[in-house]
């Protein structure tokens, strides 16, 4: 039944992707031109995160800030972070940035709904028992990202985003992503995929 089921999956997560791509072409074109003229530095940007299995992987997303953003704070944003480019604090609001993940759902090392990949970094701080979400693909969405839709601002409030975020954020989003494995089916992704379109307008 679980061989099924991951079949059943692949083949949803392509044909979803690849048709989605399709159709977001003209739009993507779009944005890819307004990155172009807000900032220098190119249109996407890909970063390492830890995908199923523990392997390595680059995630595609539209750039949002500054080049070599990286190198000037931390692999978190907070608040209305400095590093974020005029037209990267759009696209990061309706989470179009995000979008470009579909290309990675096609090549087949995410999925459209699956615990959020995560840099190496916070990886290395799992537990044996939270390392369980790494034994399925990552995705684009899941219940974590609709709950901590706002996560930027939440860090804002707090003294040390950092710790605020490996302590309790990235805690708590762990023990969702372990919920959804358990109870992991396609009705599910396709709840938590509306439910996402519907968190990115409200």
């Amino acid at each position: 039944m679980k061989i099924i089921n991951n079949i059943v999956k692949r083949f949803f997560d392509f044909f979803l992707s690849l048709v989605g791509l399709v159709i977001l072409s003209p739009i993507l074109i779009v944005v890819c031109i307004l990155i172009k003229l807000d900032s220098k530095g190119p249109v996407f940007f890909m970063q390492t995160r830890v995908g199923k299995d523990e392997e390595y992987f680059k995630i595609f997303k539209f750039r949002t800030m500054v080049v070599d953003a990286e190198k000037q704070g931390k692999q978190i944003t907070v608040g209305k972070d400095s590093r974020i480019t005029k037209v990267g604090a759009v696209l990061r609001k309706y989470k179009i940035d995000e979008l470009p993940q579909l290309i990675n759902v096609l090549i087949g090392n995410m999925s459209l709904v699956g615990p959020r990949p995560e840099v190496p970094k916070y990886v290395d701080l799992y537990t044996d028992d939270q390392k369980k979400v790494l034994h399925v693909k990552p995705g684009i969405t899941d219940l974590a990202s609709i709950k901590y839709r706002d996560e930027n601002d939440i860090l804002a409030t707090v003294e040390n985003p950092e710790e605020y975020y490996i302590n309790t954020i990235m805690k708590d989003k762990i023990n969702l992503n372990l919920e959804y494995i358990n109870a992991s089916n396609i009705l599910l992704d396709f709840m938590i995929i509306i439910r996402t379109i519907i968190k990115c307008f409200v």
